[in-house]
């Protein structure tokens, strides 16, 4: 491989590493940890603010454009769901920063909304009627994506799944990741990841 990769990382707290005790556990770390196993010299930046909402990504972007940027990985969407951003705002505010990153040169790839209907805080009662919310966040965050130019990460709900039955996937607030939780969502976004770094050296 030539050139050195600028792997930007941007969002929320999952995408800043909150509930992990040392920086490799973080998504920004281990994603690096599988772009450089593939062979890719990689430049790490983290741009990402815990507490993030989609009307935080303009200024992490403008941080990203003045570093440069190759393939961007963009975490957001739990604190919209949490402060009732209504879906229709936080997904162009996320379209517009998509396409902010890929103007810029950058790959997208976008891991929208979780299910935060597997979250122990939320009352069972309310469960079902978080996670449809979740999903239709989700979905109209993935159709802003796609207009962008971007690509949404290809994560199931078995992962979801996994979370809502394995306590210990959840750090100590119950909300955040676990350094396990991190490594299973690193997993799952790792294939979206090396496809874009595919596309960048192409």
């Amino acid at each position: 491989m030539t050139g050195q990769l600028r792997f930007r990382v941007l969002g929320d707290s999952l995408a800043a590493g909150v509930g992990c005790g040392r920086p490799e556990e973080t998504l920004g770390e281990r994603l690096t940890a599988v772009l450089r196993s593939a062979g890719h010299r990689v430049d790490l930046g983290v741009h990402a603010v815990s507490g993030a909402r989609s009307a935080g990504l303009d200024a992490q972007v403008r941080a990203a454009v003045r570093t440069g940027v190759d393939v961007a990985l963009v975490v957001i969407g739990a604190n919209d769901l949490t402060s009732f951003t209504p879906p229709a705002v936080g997904a162009g505010l996320l379209h517009d920063a998509v396409l902010g990153l890929r103007r810029a040169g950058g790959q997208v790839v976008v891991a929208t909304a979780p299910d935060l209907g597997v979250v122990s805080h939320v009352p069972p009662a309310y469960r079902a009627f978080v996670s449809q919310a979740s999903g239709l966040y989700a979905r109209l965050q993935a159709d802003a994506v796609v207009r962008a130019g971007g690509v949404v990460a290809a994560v199931g709900s078995d992962l979801f799944d996994r979370f809502a039955t394995d306590p210990g996937l959840f750090a100590a607030d119950r909300f955040h990741p676990s350094p396990a939780g991190y490594a299973l969502i690193a997993d799952a976004l790792a294939p979206s990841v090396l496809a874009a770094a595919g596309r960048w050296a192409a």
